[in-house]
Order: structure tokens, then sequence, then C-alpha cells
């Protein structure tokens, strides 16, 4: 080991140390695989070890699913009284509609949840609801950055980026960091969402897709001799160290290495862990696989456990794509809420409701952390003209409703509230910073703490914002 290091190294140090030399990251390699590094005590004790993100793109309509309103039953066709012209998205304010869909009281708390999520609902008693949620924007880009990476636009990190940087890997042969897309197109935004930013380029999320080839050019294009590769790669590790030893070992030829190193060892696990056909006819059956309507995020919901449980830190699945067409592919229920809420509810209500189930009798729920998000809410009025009563809601960013399920958190509970038709936060108000603040010392992490300097600033997914939500922390 060089003398200008210091013995007392912790474990961000010694990565950035070993960005100096090929010997130095392989022993870095090393400690990683055997745990040593992973051994490093984080800032609290942590409540979980690994997480999945589902993410509705398009924005929920909390009045209608997890935040029960029955003034908007007493107050259906009036006019909202507002003291100041409201950020909407079309900015076309009609009046109060009552919800689309019944509520009931949900297990044994006793939860209020509509019937929108009927499977859902059966787990309600897994579940903490944040009915506080407020945001900085009422536009799906920016609203998408602030929900993933903190800040309303591109070039910063995503959440799972940084779960990649603080806390590095489980599992050698598969990325920290995958992102499940729906089929019908990316969110706004595309993959600067899940981007790693000004991070080490391993830590940017890894695009899986739907299909036999889940990772885009992981296998050569053409087929070649076992012998053929192995020569090629030899080369290009050659060529690499040639650079390296020019360079003075370039952190982002060592990051690249790591990259190509890590897609060697993905080339046998991930045809592995993508084979569903692994599981049981009744696990497939449990997720939806064999319904048309569920099939499809029932896949992705299934496969985001079998990452978690060989050892990827964060899985995201998307829900939504194309904000725009007609039908849209997405939550953005402007024209009709019980049209398009309906539609997409019934391809991901079973599957997620199966995803608790099944993480809870594998025993895994209890150190892993369930996160179901949306960019903003809809307004508790109609997007229609002044005096009436539309179908759609326009885009709401002063409350609206999140739900976490797992290890560490009060379930079966409630955080925060809105008024009393759903249009603002109106008790313990949470921003994107205090639900990433939260999510961060579930893990352990002081959001505080995790920062990495770049271009003069000392930098962190909060930004120079928020603070734990204690009060839903068991």
């Amino acid at each position: 080991m060089n003398g200008d290091v210091d013995p007392l190294l912790d474990r961000r140090g010694l990565l950035s140390w070993s960005a100096r030399g090929l010997g130095a990251t392989a022993l870095t390699s090393l400690l990683l695989r055997d745990g040593v590094l992973a051994a490093e005590p984080t800032h609290f004790p942590p409540r979980v070890r690994r997480a999945i993100q589902i993410c509705l793109i398009g924005g929920l309509s909390h009045v209608d699913s997890f935040d029960f309103k029955p003034a908007l039953t007493r107050l259906h066709g009036r006019t909202l009284q507002m003291r100041e012209q409201p950020d909407l998205f079309f900015g076309q304010i009609g009046l109060l509609r009552k919800n689309d869909w019944e509520f009931r009281k949900r297990g044994q708390s006793g939860l209020w949840m509509s019937d929108l999520f009927p499977h859902l609902a059966e787990q309600a008693d897994e579940l903490t609801i944040i009915n506080s949620m407020a945001t900085d924007s009422a536009n799906h880009t920016p609203a998408l950055y602030f929900e993933n990476c903190g800040f309303g636009q591109s070039g910063f990190p995503s959440l799972g980026s940084w779960f990649s940087f603080g806390l590095g890997n489980e599992a050698e042969d598969l990325p920290t960091y995958v992102v499940l897309p729906d089929s019908r197109g990316q969110p706004n935004g595309g993959s600067s969402i899940w981007s790693n930013g000004f991070l080490p380029s391993e830590h940017q999320g890894v695009l899986f897709r739907s299909g036999s080839s889940p990772v885009r050019d992981l296998f050569p294009a053409r087929p070649m001799t076992a012998a053929t590769e192995a020569d090629s790669r030899d080369l290009l590790r050659r060529i690499n160290e040639m650079h390296a030893q020019r360079s003075g070992g370039d952190s982002v030829l060592a990051a690249r290495m790591r990259s190509y190193e890590l897609a060697a060892r993905m080339q046998l696990s991930v045809p592995e862990v993508a084979d569903l056909g692994r599981e049981s006819a009744a696990t497939q059956a449990m997720y939806g696989l064999d319904r048309p309507e569920t099939a499809e995020f029932g896949r992705n919901c299934l496969l985001g456990r079998r990452l978690l449980e060989r050892g990827v830190r964060f899985v995201q699945i998307f829900s939504g794509g194309p904000i725009a067409g007609s039908p849209r592919a997405s939550w953005d229920a402007h024209e009709n809420v019980r049209e398009n809420h309906g539609l997409e509810a019934r391809r991901v209500d079973l599957p997620v409701a199966a995803l608790l189930k099944d993480l809870r009798r594998r025993g895994l729920l209890d150190d892993t952390l369930v996160m179901f998000t949306t960019e903003f809410g809809r307004t508790p009025f109609t997007q229609s003209a002044a005096g009436t009563v539309g179908q759609g809601r326009d885009h709401n960013k002063y409350g609206f409703s999140v739900w976490l399920a797992g290890g560490g958190l009060k379930s079966g509970t409630v955080y925060g509230a809105t008024d009393e038709v759903g249009w603002k936060a109106a008790e313990n108000e949470a921003t994107w910073h205090d639900f990433h603040a939260t999510v961060l010392r579930l893990f352990g992490i002081d959001h505080e703490r995790l920062t990495y300097y770049h271009n003069g600033i000392r930098r962190r997914l909060t930004n120079v914002h928020g603070h734990a939500m204690e009060n839903i922390l068991a």
C-alpha cells in the first residue's frame, strides 16, 4: 500500500483512493466481495438493507385513492374559495368533484383506502401512508426530477445512485441499481431520471427490458468462441492498464473498467435471474402473469423481488410512460379520472399487493423498504371551464399521497393530512427532501453527511433542506 495512504481511511476514502491504480481497484473489489467494506458502520443502526420503488408516472389522484375527504361529497359542484392564483398546469379551475371510488376502512388498522386498489387494500396493515406530500413544481419533468433526484433539473444523481455510492452492492454479479421501465415508453426526462449525475458512472441505474435479453448489448452481436472472447477481454485489459499507467489512474477509466468487469459477470447472472419460469405456477399466478392486464407489471414486480433476493440494493419499477397521446399511457388524468385511473390501477393493483405478500412470506419485508410514489397529486376540483363540473383533474403540487412499507416503519398508520377537500397539505407537510431524508435514515444514513464534492460544492441528495419524519419510524 502506498505510503501516502491513510491507514485509517473510511470506506469512501478507500473507494476514492482505489481509483488511482489497478492494484488498488482489484483490492477494493475483493474487499467489497468479501463484505469487509460493507461492514463499515453507518451513521445510525440500519433498519433495512434493500429497497424497491414503484413510480406512478403522471400524477395519482390522492382524493380518489388514499386521502378520504367526505367533504367533497357534500361540496360537490361548489366553488373552492382561493385567495391566490394557484400554480396549475392548464389553469382551468372547475367546480369541486366528489371522489370517483368509494372509500372504506381497511384491515385491523382501519386505514381509509378507496376501491381503486382493492387488492392493495387487503394489505393496508402493511402500509405507512403519507397524506401531506408537497412539491415545488406542477410540471411533469421538473416534478419527476424532484421526486427522484431532489432537484428540479437534470444533472443530479438519483436516489438509487446515492444508495449505490453510499452503501455499495451486496451482489458481485448484478448491478447495485436496476430500473424496470414500462414497455409503453420512458417517463419525462428519460434516463436522466435514474442518472448517476456527477457521481462516478458505475452508480447509474441499469435498465432491464422485458424479453429474453433484458440488458442491451450484454452479449456479442455475433456468436464467438469462448477462446476468442477471452482473448478480446485480455487485449482490452492490457490496453486499459497501459492507458491507466500513462494517465495516473483516471477515475473515469477505472469506473468504466469496473462496469466492463461487471458486464462479464452479468452474462451468467442475468439470464438466471430473469428466468421467471423458475418460479412456481402459483407464484406466477399470484403476481398476475396469467392475466393480460397484469402480466407486464406482474413480471416486473416478480423480477424485482428476484433481484432483491440476489443482492441488488435498489430496484425501481415505473408504471406509465408517455404523458401525451390518447389514451394516455400514464396516470395523467386530465380528461377523465375514472377512465384513466381505472385502466392504470388494473395493471398494478394485483402485482403490487402480491409483491408485499411475497416479501412477507419469504421473510424479506422486515429488512426491505417498499415505496409507492408519484410526482404530484391531482386537484379536488375538475379541470374544466369555470363554473362546470368536469370528469378530469389537473396537477396538484400542494398536497398528495405516497406510501411506504417494510422494515423500521409504523405500519397501518397515516402521517400528515391535507385540508378539508384535499387541496393543500395542512398538517405535517412533507417535501421530497423530507421523504429522501427519511428513506436514507431507514438505511442508517444521515442525509446531511452523505455528500460528494462537485464543482466547489459539497453536494447531497437533499440539497440544504429536509428532515427525517421521525413519527413514522418504529
